[in-house]
């Protein structure tokens, strides 16, 4: 069962991975935020709907809060690396969510982390590096900042979320659903306050919208809301790096970039740390079910 559930909470990473050759190659240029709202908002109201439960009492606010870091936040910062960075140095960036989980944990859950999970981490990150950097990577500051804060806000909201549970009498579905939207509604204003109004869609254009938000974001984001609530915190977080792993295999398969055998021992050290990351955890404990909290309510 637990072999299980990483697997499929590991295809959740690996659909992420494709966001980069989807944003460069099917949207439209320089539309981070509209894309960060087409991208989180309808796929929250499609699962809402399929889970037909609604947020009760506390659970407003907790959802509108790690929908905020996990989404609004999130998602900004993600297309933002996307658009200005290369997607190797993007996604060494974004490597980072292993180490800034495990800072979480200390500052949220006041668990100790150990040694060895910070050097797994550190191996992920240069793992990612061999792969997807090369000489001609350019770097921009503000994508940069943006790729490691991306990670940064990822991680308390996975950490919150383990720390929260899961509501009374709702599973992974309702619970994602909760966050794209509130998310998406933060991001409402600001895409069309910094953006404008959104360009002209070509079909290409509107394929790539809809496998975003479909495939990417309402089947991702629902098979890894099920893996928080069966996984372990930190040994969850290093499956992430099949992201940058999966972007740069597709480069290679899609795009015709090369893979030398530097990148391949590369890929073969982060796939390493995110195997033994496995092998070292736990089974987690079911997660806590809040008390006497009135079932939420059915749209």
């Amino acid at each position: 069962m637990r072999t299980r559930d990483i697997f499929l909470t590991a295809l959740a990473p690996v659909m992420w991975g494709t966001t980069y050759i989807v944003t460069t190659e099917l949207l439209p240029p320089d539309r981070p935020l509209l894309t960060a709202l087409i991208r989180a908002l309808p796929a929250g109201i499609l699962l809402t709907l399929i889970a037909r439960r609604l947020p009760q009492g506390r659970w407003w606010w907790k959802a509108s809060v790690i929908g905020a870091l996990n989404i609004a936040v999130f998602f900004a910062l993600l297309f933002l690396a996307a658009y200005r960075l290369p997607g190797g140095v993007a996604a060494v960036a974004a490597a980072a969510g292993p180490l800034a989980t495990a800072g979480a944990t200390i500052l949220i859950l006041h668990q100790k982390v150990r040694l060895r999970t910070w050097l797994l981490g550190l191996a992920g990150v240069t793992g990612v590096a061999m792969v997807v950097l090369t000489a001609e990577a350019r770097l921009d500051a503000i994508g940069a900042v943006a790729g490691v804060g991306g990670a940064v806000s990822m991680a308390f909201a996975v950490v919150l979320t383990k720390r929260w549970g899961l509501p009374t009498s709702a599973g992974p579905a309702a619970l994602a659903g909760w966050q794209l939207i509130a998310g998406g509604l933060l991001l409402l204003p600001v895409a069309f306050l910094v953006e404008g109004a959104p360009p002209e869609f070509t079909g290409t254009n509107a394929v790539g919208y809809l496998y975003l938000g479909l495939v990417n974001t309402a089947l991702g984001y629902w098979l890894w809301f099920r893996g928080i609530g069966r996984l372990s915190v930190v040994p969850l977080s290093f499956l992430t790096l099949m992201a940058p792993l999966t972007a740069a295999a597709l480069g290679w398969a899609a795009l015709g970039e090369t893979f030398t055998p530097w990148q391949t021992a590369g890929f073969a050290v982060a796939l390493t740390a995110t195997v033994l990351s496995q092998l070292q955890a736990k089974p987690s404990p079911t997660p806590p079910k809040e008390i006497q909290s009135p079932e939420p309510a059915r749209v």
